[in-house]
């Protein structure tokens, strides 16, 4: 069971992005992270997007202890927002593009977003000179959304609450609680709230839920981990140790800027997460493999993808 992964500390959640809409890219990060020893995924909540990841488990051949989550959000949360081109600002420099981790920007007669595959890192809109480019909440109706992916059999849902308007969150939060019963997951940073305010928040959303039942996911910077340095995962390790010292009944599990050196950071900080989410970095070591089109049909192809993957899951799960 999922919450039995906690409890041992053997949790390795692959972050496929919240906003990450491309099905094709998604089977096929499933199929290699789970061969490689993954046992968490977590998706864009689409229907269509929870059946690639099941068909990249079917890939894999794993049929237990491997479970899905689908990540919501709220007005002004980063993940669920998606890069607009102004095209009558913009002037073709071409710099969104070549800056665009996820390979999302693509050159027609004008420079235009591929929706489906931005994941609202932000990266595009900070760096054009031109200031051409905005980023705009893609929001859902958790009551008509929830039902049609519930229904399809996942695990988990992991709630992006980044946001100033308690009243908002906390109505969403109702909501999803009214809709599933399973483990939930409350996604937070320091971005937006002080850490007093950031604890008294996630305890009020605890104290409708019973103990143990619930992971915080403890983020530095959201969607900031394409480099492997102890720099770049500081402040999930920091916003762990917060969530750590506040002893609340509930898992925690660091992201946000994590990579390789994450739980080496971690240990010596005395903090111990009962799970290691990974995104950026994790997309990015196997990019390679996930731009072949031949990598299902190609074995040695994905084994090597697996072979990459491999020693970053290990970080967590001890697998060899």
């Amino acid at each position: 069971m999922l919450k039995d992964l906690f409890e041992n500390k053997k949790c390795f959640k692959l972050v496929c992005g919240a906003g990450n809409e491309d099905a094709e890219e998604v089977e096929k990060l499933v199929t290699i992270y789970s061969l490689a020893g993954c046992n968490f995924f977590d998706l864009c909540a689409k229907p269509e997007i929870v059946d690639a990841a099941k068909r990249g488990l079917e890939r894999a051949g794993i049929k237990e202890d491997r479970y899905i989550c689908i990540s919501v959000g709220i007005d002004g949360d980063p993940h669920i927002t998606k890069a607009v081109i102004d095209q009558d600002k913009c002037t073709k420099c071409g710099k969104c593009k070549v800056i665009c981790p996820h390979d999302a920007i693509i050159e027609l007669d004008k420079y235009k977003v591929k929706k489906e595959r931005c994941i609202g890192c932000n990266q595009c809109a900070n760096n054009c000179p031109q200031k051409a480019i905005t980023m705009v909440s893609q929001l859902q109706n958790y009551d008509e959304v929830l039902p049609k992916i519930i229904a399809k059999g996942i695990d988990c849902i992991e709630f992006h609450a980044i946001s100033t308007d308690e009243k908002d969150v906390m109505e969403k939060w109702a909501q999803i609680n009214k809709h599933f019963d399973g483990m939930l997951c409350i996604s937070l940073d320091r971005s937006e709230l002080g850490d007093k305010k950031l604890k008294e928040r996630v305890q009020k959303m605890l104290d409708v839920r019973k103990p143990f039942t619930t992971i915080i996911q403890a983020d530095g910077i959201a969607m900031s981990g394409n480099d492997d340095e102890f720099g770049t995962t500081l402040q999930a390790v920091a916003t762990a140790q917060l969530f750590q010292k506040a002893n609340m009944p509930a898992y925690i599990m660091m992201s946000g800027g994590t990579n390789m050196k994450s739980i080496e950071l971690a240990n010596l900080c005395n903090v111990h997460p009962h799970c290691l989410a990974v995104g950026s970095y994790a997309r990015k070591i196997v990019k390679e493999y996930l731009l072949s089109d031949d990598l299902f049909t190609n074995k040695e192809k994905l084994n090597k993808a697996v072979e990459i993957a491999k020693p970053l899951v290990q970080l967590m799960t001890g697998e060899k």
